[in-house]
């Protein structure tokens, strides 16, 4: 009898480390996918073989790894954490990605837009880690989070959606595409004020203004999705690290740039930030 049970674990066990395999795979193959349609210039859509986000994130990682080359990671993006931002994309909660080194810009950069399929700008508050969050310490609270950055910026960050349809986004698809991050354009960075919350981004499309927003606009504050993503990071075994930039969210909706461009983006305390392209 004991014989015959162990010989139904061992059954059990083979049976459920060959469909681990067999998910890794499926989902190694989507990162794949991913990779070509980027380069074939595929209009995104939707990746039924993803069945959640933690299979999300296990296609970001497969892709992030598979087109970072000899690059690095500085940072990270944090998508969809204000109101209107969820609103537009129809998704309720906070998404990340990585950002590569190469595609951090500084301020007053000029892009060229056939480099990307469906250029968006997003208009962030920039924050850059002093030192390393240790993942043994979570979960971080906010004031946690916060406590370990030494300096922000006014930013904004490049996103490429590939003429997503909005009206049927599926979140994790747009997870597995590394939350369509493209790159950022920071401005200086300078000391952390007292109250981020409190101060107001203003964006200017070719000096006309288009919109306002607030620090609190990004989940109340933006040390908010920053301990989100330190907590995000720690549950699969990383941590933000000392020199880490993170966008902590749009605090104004998308623009998407159909012809020649200057944006700018002016926050109150911290400074400016500009990009323009065609």
């Amino acid at each position: 009898m004991q014989i015959e049970r162990a010989a139904e674990v061992v059954a059990v066990r083979n049976s459920t480390d060959e469909e681990a395999k067999d998910l890794s795979e499926a989902l190694s193959t989507i990162a794949e996918q991913l990779v070509a349609e980027h380069r074939n210039g595929v209009k995104f859509h939707k990746f039924d073989g993803i069945s959640g986000l933690p299979d999300a994130y296990r296609v970001q990682d497969a892709f992030v790894a598979a087109t970072i080359g000899d690059d690095a990671c500085a940072g990270y993006k944090i998508g969809l954490t204000s109101k209107r931002m969820q609103q537009m994309c129809g998704i309720d909660q906070p998404i990340c990605g990585t950002i590569f080194s190469r595609k951090v810009f500084r301020s007053g950069a000029r892009l060229s837009m056939a480099d990307y399929s469906h250029l968006g700008l997003e208009f962030e508050i920039c924050v850059r880690l002093g030192r390393d969050l240790d993942a043994s310490n979570e979960p971080f609270t906010p004031e946690q989070a916060g406590g370990a950055i030494d300096a922000v910026a006014a930013a904004i960050e490049l996103v490429d959606d590939r003429h997503a349809d909005y009206s049927t986004l599926d979140i994790n698809t747009l997870v597995a595409d590394n939350s369509w991050n493209a790159g950022v354009v920071l401005g200086d960075f300078a000391p952390p004020p007292a109250r981020l919350d409190i101060l107001e981004g203003i964006a200017y499309h070719d000096g006309t203004e288009l919109a306002r927003g607030h620090g609190a606009d990004a989940l109340g504050h933006p040390f908010v999705p920053l301990a989100w993503l330190a907590n995000h990071l720690a549950a699969g075994g990383r941590q933000l690290r000392k020199g880490d930039i993170v966008m902590t969210g749009s605090i104004v909706t998308t623009r998407f740039p159909t012809a020649p461009f200057t944006y700018r983006f002016d926050v109150a305390g911290l400074g400016s930030v500009e990009v323009s392209g065609g």
